[in-house]
């Protein structure tokens, strides 16, 4: 719908990481430039952490996207809470080797798989956060093959915060000596989210319609602390309103009206559920006003719903209209 209404070839604001719509931030910068460092050193572990959403992904999209595919053999794994044998199981598969029985056999397949051919082995394993910590032991002990003085294998780790911490373990104290460069991601700065918005408009085509009122983006920045996924998914919605609306400028009001239904939608589901599950408030006049209020929003919410769905029903008529 944002396509037709507003001529873009695409949706700026899709959830899924897209290396096309890499925004190099500050932040950004940095992280891509440690893990070129670290690729460089040819060993040991990169590591990059940040919160749901603040593009470690997209950061690794791009980075797979620019490296040499005759130069890098590259085995992605997303991880849960694994044991280290399974972890070792789920290289093995990433690489080409047997992933069946006893953990020494798999262990060779895995040396074998290593040995093979002269492209770099570069293992990305995301979600590192969930791992064990003899699952990240195993880690390192894949870290120490080498061929001569060749190590057959780099490890790059992406993960929330926590994982900063998982490795402040004492018991991971030879990990640790083997991590070349870490980073973590923040989110973006104001003035950055003013250019990631822009950013990826533009890159799907946009020519300056729809407008951003003033302090539009200001407040998109206010509701997602500056973390990618969360504009993409507040923006989106708001384009959404845009069209609705067929509105040529995207106002603060727009912007902070979709972020309190955003929030709504949330959170009005589990209100509902308190009060049908008996959890009555006492009979003060306070949690009556309380009720009261919560009443009242989702009346709100039902009204904006009502007006939402009669203006796209109106809206698919009149593109109806004008196709035929």
């Amino acid at each position: 719908m944002h396509l037709d209404y507003y001529g873009f070839r695409e949706h700026p604001f899709l959830m899924t990481p897209d290396a096309r719509l890499f925004y190099a931030s500050a932040a950004h910068s940095k992280a891509y430039a440690h893990l070129m460092y670290g690729l460089a050193q040819r060993e040991g572990f990169v590591v990059v952490t940040g919160e749901v959403g603040a593009g470690k992904t997209t950061l690794i999209e791009r980075l797979c996207g620019e490296l040499d595919p005759q130069g890098f053999a590259i085995a992605r794994i997303s991880t849960s809470q694994v044991s280290g044998d399974d972890l070792l199981r789920l290289v093995a598969d990433s690489f080409g080797a047997s992933a069946e029985g006893e953990k020494a056999i798999v262990l060779r397949g895995i040396i074998a798989a290593l040995r093979t051919g002269e492209k770099r082995h570069l293992l990305i394993v995301d979600e590192a956060q969930a791992l064990s910590p003899t699952a990240l032991e195993e880690l390192r002990m894949l870290s120490n093959i080498t061929d001569g003085s060749r190590a057959l294998l780099q490890t790059i780790l992406l993960g929330q915060p926590q994982l900063r911490t998982l490795m402040g373990s004492p018991d991971l104290d030879q990990l640790r000596q083997r991590v070349l460069a870490s980073y973590h991601l923040g989110g973006l700065s104001r003035e950055e989210t003013h250019a990631y918005v822009e950013h990826r408009m533009r890159a799907v085509g946009w020519q300056g319609f729809p407008g951003w009122g003033d302090g539009a983006l200001d407040i998109v920045h206010d509701q997602t602390g500056g973390i990618p996924r969360r504009i993409n998914r507040l923006c989106s919605r708001v384009l959404l309103g845009g069209v609705l609306e067929q509105a040529e400028l995207l106002t603060a009001e727009m912007v902070q009206a979709t972020a309190e239904e955003l929030e709504e939608d949330l959170v009005g589901g589990s209100t509902g559920d308190d009060a049908a599950g008996g959890t009555m408030p006492g009979y003060d006049l306070d949690s009556f006003n309380a009720l009261a209020s919560r009443v009242e929003a989702l009346e709100r919410q039902i009204a904006r719903r009502e007006r939402v769905f009669n203006r796209l029903m109106d809206l698919v008529a009149g593109l109806e209209e004008r196709r035929a």
